[in-house]
């Protein structure tokens, strides 16, 4: 008796045409990894035209390659691409400040009015140390990094991996609209004490105090920025 020979279902056959993507795919990843790095830790600036040429001479890819990057940036809300112009780092408006902070609102406000002494605060207490030792330092970009690693502390307490992955965005966005403000130690000085308090009443169990420090904290931060961004962004 024969034994029928098992064929490749055909739907799985087809997955083959697209397997040079691969990759391409991974080689377009990593370049798109490289480009935000550079522009969330303040090395390509907001409004910095990013130069095909040179990054690609840089990186050794080709253009397509650094195209097909772009286009992740531009998803993630990193990049602009202008016709005829090319690609720039992008510059959030300050309407883009206004939904970050109410997004902050929402999940940051849920996470301090749900913490319990069952969650661990190390996350917390770590950044505003680094916040301290930058501050000591006089580096008020490094301070303006531990601020968000604060925040995105807070966010974690709500344990939910989806929000987490969600907000990923919401910080790197940030961290643009922190590039943009002229004057890092004028911004950031102020909020680190603030961040302290709020950590303060939370290790306490105050939560309705810590829930009112921390959306006046918003709220004040989000006004500051859109005030400053009258003046920079025109």
């Amino acid at each position: 008796m024969t034994t029928p020979v098992d064929r490749p279902d055909p739907v799985y056959t087809a997955l083959s045409e697209h397997k040079g993507l691969l990759a391409r795919s991974s080689r377009s990843s990593q370049t798109a990894d490289i480009v935000r790095a550079s522009i969330l830790d303040g090395s390509l600036r907001p409004g910095q035209r990013l130069s095909e040429p040179d990054i690609c001479a840089a990186l050794g890819v080709s253009r397509n390659t650094l195209r097909e990057a772009f286009r992740s940036l531009i998803e993630e809300r990193l990049v602009n691409h202008e016709l005829n112009r090319g690609a720039f780092v992008r510059i959030p408006t300050s309407d883009d400040v206004a939904e970050l902070y109410q997004c902050r609102r929402v999940v940051e406000g849920a996470a301090v009015h749900g913490f319990g002494s069952d969650q661990d605060p190390a996350e917390l207490a770590a950044a505003l140390a680094r916040a301290d030792a930058c501050a000591a330092e006089q580096d008020w970009t490094g301070v303006g990094t531990a601020d968000i690693d604060f925040h995105k502390a807070i966010a974690a307490l709500n344990r939910s991996k989806r929000l987490d992955q969600m907000m990923a965005s919401v910080w790197n966005e940030l961290r643009l609209v922190f590039h943009v403000m002229a004057d890092p130690l004028t911004f950031h000085e102020p909020y680190l004490a603030r961040n302290h308090e709020i950590y303060a009443a939370m290790i306490a169990g105050r939560s309705v105090e810590a829930e009112q420090l921390l959306a006046d904290y918003l709220t004040d931060a989000e006004s500051h920025i859109r005030g400053a961004y009258t003046r920079i962004v025109a």
